[in-house]
């Protein structure tokens, strides 16, 4: 499994990266897929630099904040009128109940049909997996101040060089203070791309919005996590205080989300 961080900077785009927006690709036996979690305002303009906008077969949205959803109506824009027809079915998206409602008053549509001839929404329901392709993704329920928010957990069985099966397993935390979901989530995950937005100190009396590097680096070890990967990292927050703040409450390797790099799960 390939992550692309198309964008991972935190609450709005900053100057080197759009928000939130992840590319997952990986293979079946018989073709790759593309899923994207999150798409954040900027994304659509980053992520075209890594896939041609028909190849990507699902997104999937953490929460209805603009800086995770947003570009969805650029999307819309792209199937709707593209000369000469899209050229695919609709695209599935994965989100809260408010989804396409959402979406639609963003962009000053009429609720029917609003965006539903262009995108296959479906609802979360909490725990309860999805299969699509070689990927499962399943979403947890998580501490952040919207009606639903949730962590997803992504796991991937594709064959190895030697044609043996392998499992993988990457967790997304969305948005998120500590919560027993979030550990959940990450259970053993290979990779947990975990966001980092508030430091310690300077946020202490923001409680239930965000995690800070010390928070991140203790659900990593709670959860049993391999690999920790700092995101949604906003501008006003130091990457090297939230570095220093993980490293001492997780053992393991601990990074920060660049846009544009790749990483192998």
């Amino acid at each position: 499994m390939k992550l692309t961080i198309v964008g991972c900077t935190g609450s709005f785009p900053g100057p080197g990266s759009p928000a939130s927006c992840y590319l997952l690709t990986a293979h079946d036996g018989e073709r790759q897929w593309k899923i994207v979690m999150d798409l954040g305002s900027g994304a659509l303009g980053a992520i075209q630099r890594y896939t041609d906008l028909e190849d990507i077969d699902a997104i999937f949205l953490t929460h209805l904040h603009p800086d995770h959803c947003m570009d969805l109506c650029g999307l819309h824009v792209a199937v709707r009128w593209k000369p000469g027809g899209w050229g695919r079915d609709r695209i599935p998206v994965w989100g809260p109940a408010a989804t396409a409602d959402r979406m639609a008053t963003a962009y000053g549509l009429e609720l029917d049909p609003g965006m539903h001839e262009e995108f296959d929404f479906s609802n979360w329901s909490e725990r309860q997996s999805v299969q699509l392709g070689p990927f499962t993704v399943t979403p947890y329920a998580v501490n952040h101040p919207v009606e639903e928010a949730y962590a997803l957990r992504v796991e991937v069985t594709e064959p190895d060089k030697d044609g043996t099966a392998v499992s993988r397993v990457l967790t997304y935390s969305g948005d998120t203070d500590s919560c027993t979901g979030l550990e959940d989530a990450a259970r053993n995950a290979d990779l947990f791309l975990c966001e980092a937005a508030f430091e310690e100190g300077r946020d202490d009396d923001i409680k239930d919005v965000h995690l800070t590097g010390k928070r991140a680096g203790q659900a990593a070890t709670a959860a049993g996590a391999r690999r920790l990967l700092l995101t949604h990292i906003p501008v006003w927050t130091s990457q090297t205080k939230v570095m220093a703040e993980a490293r001492p409450e997780f053992a393991g390797d601990v990074a920060v989300a660049v846009a544009g790099v790749h990483y192998t799960v």
